[in-house]
């Protein structure tokens, strides 16, 4: 499985953004929980949200969980981030990931996820 996140970019505070991941191999068969991180230079990587295999359960980080919505669309291979009212301590490279066995105990370990993309770098203007 390869996983390439897009849609990062420079945005102003206050506005939303929709980052995007794309999987190489099909996802629709409901064999992988996704997820997305986030990391800033000089800091450990952090759990974001993950969606589970079938996209009937969301995990989000109590910090984010009012702003961001993860979301898949199987027929397109797709995961999305959507990120509303940003704030400057939301810059950070985003990474999507993929795990064939994440469930609700380790859905927030980096370790439950064996897949990961390049990341996709936000900064957000203040």
């Amino acid at each position: 499985v390869q996983l390439q996140a897009f849609g990062g970019g420079l945005v102003q505070a206050g506005t939303s953004l929709k980052l995007s991941c794309a999987a190489s191999v099909r996802i629709v068969g409901n064999r992988y929980a996704l997820a997305w991180y986030r990391q800033v230079p000089g800091m450990d990587r952090q759990f974001v949200a993950a969606i589970n295999r079938s996209g009937g359960r969301i995990y989000s980080s109590d910090s984010v969980k009012e702003r961001f919505t993860i979301s898949r669309d199987s027929a397109r291979n797709t995961v999305t981030l959507e990120i509303q009212s940003l704030r400057p301590e939301d810059s950070a490279v985003y990474y999507c990931s993929a795990g064939p066995a994440v469930i609700s105990s380790n859905v927030a370990s980096q370790t439950a996820y064996a897949y990961w993309g390049q990341g996709t770098l936000v900064t957000v203007s203040s």
